[in-house]
């Protein structure tokens, strides 16, 4: 059983929002007040924050802004964050469970989903996870990036695809501001894309975008955004999508306006296609130098089918948008296919035959992307961690968690030193922090980020360097 009487100790895999968020719920639990609870964070960067550091676009600072509320959470002193740790090679399932009654991953989702259609390993044919984590200075990704083609493809109607023709169509100068590191402004300095063409396989009425996040790529002044009239069509399925979502309609409206009026003179133009399916990407000496697309029609239900026509686009790089995926996670169940670690409401299943608690891998929860698959905003992950939450305290009500060996908060520590693992801490945020808006201070800027994990770790943890 259980021990109820000392503080609830609890690991969290991954220091994105998902695993703050899922930290925030136990802190708020009636746990938190008796006996207490004590939660250490491990993330395998040097610093916090996950999707939000390395996976939205630099020109986002409202979307940056959630920092701030994830600030006060890792601010709460029963929270630790233990940074700069790999799960599965610095430590693994069985080392938590001798410190931890229970564990919860929430490791996100940091590879881009595979698109099987002709081409797609032509050169030129890149996924959007991997030029994401290099605009936003990535450490584990290359320095720099290919900006050669004056034409771009951009597949896919989500945020994702939107941050990326964004940053593809806009100048280095407007990036400069934000906290792009050198290496990233270089690179964009000497972008030649002066067209970017994003396709959609459906209509106005199924793209995925936010309204926000659609009227963003017109506040540019350098770039022209352009709507074919003949892409805004919407049968009963659309109509009612329309009807049922004050989101979908407000896309729609916006796609409706831009479709409508007169192209402007902006150098640089941004094409969003809708009923274009991507078929193939076309090829010469092993090099992209086009894209062929089915055009589809709608059902009536707001599905397409296609049509039989094609049409061929001069491009000479292909960016996918189509999702990110889940990496395996250690001894844990794995859905390859959806990307997810199979669960109910939270707890890892182990036995789907079984029946009761019997069905569950004890003590191991999930939350956030790796629970329900890479979908939904930031802000979305904060329902998970509650639900998984309720179901982890639901389950020491219960004597259903682990007894460690050792719950001190001083064992977990003790491990890591005695490994010999270098690990960045919260305070080491802090320093971090200062290091980086220094470096911004000096250029006229809120902060210029820091790329190598060497100087992240550095500028952390000095005294350990």
């Amino acid at each position: 059983m259980t021990d109820q009487t000392r503080p609830l100790r609890v690991a969290i895999v991954g220091a994105g929002p998902a695993g703050i968020y899922a930290a925030d719920a136990l802190m708020k639990s009636d746990t938190a007040q008796d006996p207490g609870v004590s939660i250490d964070l491990f993330e395998r960067m040097p610093a916090p924050f996950g999707l939000i550091r390395y996976g939205v676009a630099p020109d986002h600072p409202r979307i940056k802004g959630i920092i701030t509320a994830l600030h006060k959470v890792l601010d709460k002193p029963q929270i630790r964050l233990l940074g700069n740790l790999d799960y599965g090679s610095d430590f693994n399932l069985d080392d938590l469970q001798r410190f931890y009654d229970a564990v919860i991953f929430s490791t996100g989702a940091n590879a881009d989903r595979a698109m099987n259609i002709p081409g797609i390993d032509l050169d030129g044919s890149y996924g959007a996870a991997d030029f994401v984590s290099w605009y936003d200075g990535h450490p584990d990704v290359p320095r720099t990036w290919p900006l050669e083609a004056e034409k771009v493809a951009v597949l896919g109607v989500g945020n994702v695809a939107l941050d990326v023709a964004r940053v593809l169509a806009k100048t280095g100068d407007e990036l400069l501001p934000t906290e792009i590191p050198p290496n990233v402004y270089e690179g964009l300095k000497n972008n030649k894309a002066v067209e970017v063409h994003v396709f959609g396989r459906r209509g106005p009425a199924q793209a995925k975008f936010t309204p926000l996040e659609l009227r963003e790529l017109d506040h540019s002044p350098t770039i022209e955004v352009i709507v074919d009239p003949e892409d805004i069509d919407y049968d009963e399925g659309s109509e009612q999508a329309r009807r049922n979502s004050k989101q979908v309609d407000m896309v729609a409206n916006t796609l409706q306006d831009w479709a409508i009026r007169d192209v402007g003179n902006r150098p640089h133009k941004l094409f969003l296609h809708f009923f274009e399916s991507p078929h193939e990407i076309l090829g010469e000496d092993g090099k992209v130098v086009g894209l062929r697309t089915e055009r589809t029609e709608l059902d009536g239900t707001g599905n397409v089918r296609g049509t039989g026509k094609f049409n061929d686009w001069e491009v000479q790089a292909v960016y996918r948008a189509v999702g990110y995926l889940s990496q395996n996670i250690a001894k844990l169940p794995f859905d390859e296919q959806a990307g997810t670690v199979p669960n109910e409401a939270g707890r890892v299943l182990a036995d789907e035959s079984a029946e009761g608690p019997d069905r569950f891998m004890p003590y191991t929860y999930v939350t956030g992307w790796i629970k329900r698959g890479p979908v939904g905003l930031i802000g979305h992950t904060k329902g998970d961690a509650n639900e998984t939450v309720a179901n982890l305290l639901e389950d020491r009500a219960a004597g259903r968690l682990n007894t460690p060996e050792d719950p001190s908060e001083d064992a977990i520590v003790k491990f890591l030193e005695d490994k010999q693992l270098p690990y960045t801490t919260w305070q080491g945020w802090y320093r971090l922090d200062a290091h980086e808006r220094s470096l911004g201070e000096a250029e006229g800027r809120e902060r210029v980020k820091v790329v190598e994990r060497e100087d992240m770790f550095r500028a952390s943890e000095p005294h350990k360097a």
